[in-house]
């Protein structure tokens, strides 16, 4: 126990000045949450969509990571010449927690036979605070460790997303906390203030799906990640039986794999779990993580046909 108080205590103490770093969230079922990574796919996949998801990082280590992801995208090409959406996150890691809200906007562009190239951007607000439970060894509390502090400022998404016509394969790339907005507060706990930095992060994104592999279909998807400081790549394959379930496997570069289960009880409902085991240094001390996904969407029926006929044919 001493030892866990410790680490929190070494991690709350970077925050004491200006902290850059990996700060996105990492989510094995990342190929449902394209649009808070790259809000040029908002909308691109049609209909009105909302998803969430929750995932329980690192299962029994204490002030591990617990993430909450809420999607909610539209095609709305049929009334106006954009798509919109909302993100919300909610990470708690720590003594720490970050909540970040994005308005999406992607600009479709229509390619006739070929697909459809979204052009987008998120434009919202990042909110990080910290509230430390510090146990000190004496009576008397040090005035040097960080006490609670919240801030918020503006935070910018750009990202470009192109899927083909035949729902075969699709590429991205994007870019997120553009602005790098510096979130200052008073230290309520000691001397020194607190200032906290978003680190701009970089995305690519792919996937291919080879079909009518037997009764479905095997989709293969890729992404890699970078803060110029670290990178890593999420690599998985799914088998889709019948569009009504699927599982399939997922390696993370130098941290876990994962194994995914899905079903679809209709066309609308798509409900999955994942599973990750640690291939790091934590494997000794972590459970695993746990990740639940929900998506619904509701699909607009087709344009009725307009026909008219000269009353002198009827």
């Amino acid at each position: 126990m001493k030892g866990k108080n410790l680490l929190l205590s070494l991690f709350a103490l970077t925050l004491s000045c200006v902290v850059f770093g990996q700060q996105d969230k990492l989510i094995t079922h990342f190929m449902y949450d394209k649009m808070s990574l790259n809000p040029g796919e908002t909308g691109i996949e049609g209909g009105i969509c909302a998803t969430t998801m929750y995932r329980n990082q690192w299962d029994r280590v204490n002030g591990a990571p617990n993430s909450a992801v809420l999607n909610v995208e539209a095609d709305l090409s049929r009334y106006i010449p954009v798509n919109a959406g909302v993100s919300f996150f909610h990470d708690h890691i720590g003594f720490n927690t970050q909540n970040n809200v994005l308005l999406n906007l992607s600009f479709p562009l229509q390619f006739q036979g070929i697909g459809t190239l979204g052009i987008g951007v998120g434009v919202g607000i990042v909110n990080f605070g910290m509230s430390p439970e510090w146990v000190p060894p004496t009576t008397m509390n040090d005035q040097s460790l960080p006490g609670a502090f919240s801030g918020t400022n503006l935070d910018l998404n750009f990202g470009l997303y192109f899927k083909d016509e035949s729902n075969t394969y699709y590429a991205g790339l994007s870019s997120t906390h553009l602005s790098e907005s510096t979130l200052a507060g008073v230290n309520m706990g000691g001397s020194a203030p607190i200032t906290y930095s978003t680190a701009r992060h970089y995305y690519a994104m792919g996937g291919y799906t080879f079909k009518r592999i037997g009764d479905g279909d095997i989709e293969t998807n890729v992404i890699v990640r970078t803060d110029l400081v670290k990178v890593s790549a999420d690599i998985n394959a799914r088998y889709l039986w019948k569009n009504m379930a699927y599982g399939g496997l997922t390696y993370r570069t130098s941290d876990a794999v994962a194994v995914m289960l899905g079903y679809k009880p209709t066309r609308d409902l798509t409900i999955g779990y994942s599973y990750d085991v640690s291939v790091n240094k934590l494997a000794s001390v972590s459970r695993g993580s746990h990740e639940i996904m929900v998506k619904y969407c509701y699909y607009l029926p087709p344009v009725p046909v307009q026909k008219s006929k000269h009353p002198r044919w009827l």
